[in-house]
């Protein structure tokens, strides 16, 4: 027969809060975050008491205020009379820019650096552990100073471009000029009907994403192997263009053109933006490269000798088994080498070139003396930067996992 406890639970009292295990670390936490609050309230409160002694109460009025500078690289329209809010946001357009041209070209390299490193010739191996050492082991900001020297000291100038024998050329049937101040290259021009083109040549990419998918699944369901490059390549260049004709070609280049001391028309791209990202993705790729050689080697051999006898060829191999099981290991630290070169872009001042932090941190700053505004916009903006790739890289990194079925 059991017996039945008649005590009852005590009574919940104040001096429990600190005698009693069951709430002396909730007390503890709590006194330490409200610790930790206060601490941060008082610092935020003495720098706006300090700020309002010297006549600088907190504000971020001057935003509207006009910049007076200009700003070389520009992705939107902007003037010296444009407001200081502008001149920020032509700096973060600039900032992005150049993170997204440096992740996608580091991944580039990086991956091919890294399946390269692995391979059985030799010399093909000891060459990217060469490369790998000698960009992971020199500082970045040497890198983009060395990258734009190069640039200024070996390509042409503007006028050596002009007369009946010029001592330079442009590229490809002369529409693309390399110079010491920066590369020219074709802008399209978008005319009447150019909306029909454009609406088919994103239909194509939507249906080159399709016929992928399907030939993946059929490949799955059954082990038949539909043509997947060739097809996309059609897809790819074969409507556009038949739309384009038939359209009576509403989409046309603008070439660049030399005129007086420099070159007219077309994209400009300063030579201070490419020598940034050329050195952002070189120095990244290195970091790359080992994280893809690591997933690499963590796949267990049996998976390519398994592919091997089921007849796969090597580079298949390579890209239906072995990466995608690497990916597991290669995508969370790959996530911390693209906030790390986004982070690095804010060198690029060493150069010349007007990101986020030589706009707002850097002219606007000097200017109206708001220093604690202009950093706390600037930590906001690398911030949401930030928390912006990782939401991505994150959510990417949950759609390829391993599932059980």
């Amino acid at each position: 027969m059991a017996a039945i406890s008649d005590e009852s639970e005590p009574t919940f009292r104040l001096s429990m809060l600190i005698y009693d295990t069951r709430y002396r670390s909730l007390t503890i936490q709590a006194v330490a975050l409200l610790g930790f609050l206060l601490g941060i309230g008082w610092l935020i409160s003495n720098a706006a008491q300090n700020l309002a002694d010297l006549g600088k109460p907190l504000g971020f009025g001057f935003l509207a205020n006009p910049a007076g500078y200009d700003i070389n690289q520009r992705l939107i329209e902007y003037n010296s009379q444009s407001s200081h809010a502008r001149a920020a946001l032509v700096g973060l357009l600039n900032t992005l820019l150049v993170a997204v041209l440096g992740c996608i070209l580091a991944t580039v390299i990086g991956v091919v650096v890294g399946v390269l490193r692995l391979s059985k010739n030799w010399l093909i191996a000891k060459v990217m552990t060469v490369y790998v050492e000698t960009f992971r082991n020199v500082p970045v900001l040497l890198w983009i100073v060395f990258a734009m020297a190069i640039f200024i000291e070996t390509l042409p100038q503007p006028r050596d471009f002009r007369g009946d024998d010029p001592a330079a050329s442009m590229w490809l049937w002369d529409s693309v000029a390399f110079t010491n101040r920066g590369f020219y290259i074709p802008m399209p021009q978008f005319g009447a009907g150019s909306i029909v083109v454009v609406v088919g040549f994103l239909a194509s990419l939507v249906g080159i994403w399709a016929y992928r998918r399907y030939a993946r699944k059929k490949q799955e369901a059954t082990g038949e192997i539909s043509p997947v490059f060739w097809v996309s390549v059609g897809l790819f260049f074969v409507p556009a263009i038949l739309l384009q004709l038939i359209m009576g070609s509403p989409i046309t280049l603008q070439y660049p053109e030399l005129a007086g001391f420099n070159f007219r028309g077309g994209i400009y791209m300063r030579n201070s933006l490419i020598a940034l990202w050329l050195a952002l993705s070189f120095y990244t790729a290195a970091f790359i490269a080992e994280i893809v050689r690591a997933g690499i080697l963590s796949v267990s051999k049996g998976q390519t000798e398994a592919a091997s006898a089921l007849g796969i060829r090597p580079s298949r191999t390579m890209r239906l088994v072995i990466l995608p099981q690497a990916l597991r290991v290669i995508i969370p630290p790959l996530i911390s080498n693209y906030l790390n070169l986004t982070k690095n872009s804010s060198l690029a001042i060493a150069v010349g070139y007007m990101d986020i932090t030589g706009t707002l941190g850097g002219i606007t700053l000097n200017q109206t003396g708001r220093e604690m505004e202009t950093l706390l916009l600037l930590m906001l903006c690398y911030l949401c930067i930030s928390l912006t790739v990782s939401f991505i890289m994150n959510w990417y990194n949950e759609s390829i996992k391993l599932r059980e079925r």
